[in-house]
């Protein structure tokens, strides 16, 4: 990647894959670089994908079926992100889709509440 330039501007496919995360002294690791992160959420993206295509949800209690439907996606889902991104990432699809099927019942019975009280307001006017 050019300097101060993104990926799609430069024509890069993929950043490089990451090395291990460096220690510091106190014997923890340094945080993702900016390309570490990119290529973990390219990764992500790509797993999810192939989990939504095989009606797969929940990636923690479905991990088998996930491992078998989707091996070479895992694979690289797990090599590009750290562990605790991973389970975090797994966890946080499954609140997001709770989430959001949260609010579409409340929009449609908001939509449903809406049209009887149109209804009821009918012969007022």
């Amino acid at each position: 990647m050019a300097y101060g330039l993104p990926d799609w501007l430069t024509g890069a496919s993929k950043p490089e894959q990451p090395a291990a995360a460096p220690k510091t002294g106190d014997g923890g690791r340094v945080a993702p670089d900016r390309n570490s992160r990119e290529l973990c959420y390219e990764s992500r993206d790509i797993f999810f994908e192939c989990l939504d295509k095989n009606n797969i949800l929940d990636a923690i209690r479905e991990d088998e079926k996930a491992r078998k439907s989707c091996p070479q996606e895992v694979a690289d889902y797990e090599r590009d992100c750290a562990r605790s991104w991973i389970k975090y990432f797994k966890e946080k699809r499954v609140q997001d889709w709770k989430r959001d099927q949260t609010i579409a019942q409340i929009q449609k019975e908001d939509a449903e509440a809406a049209r009887k009280a149109k209804e009821g307001r009918k012969g007022f006017f």
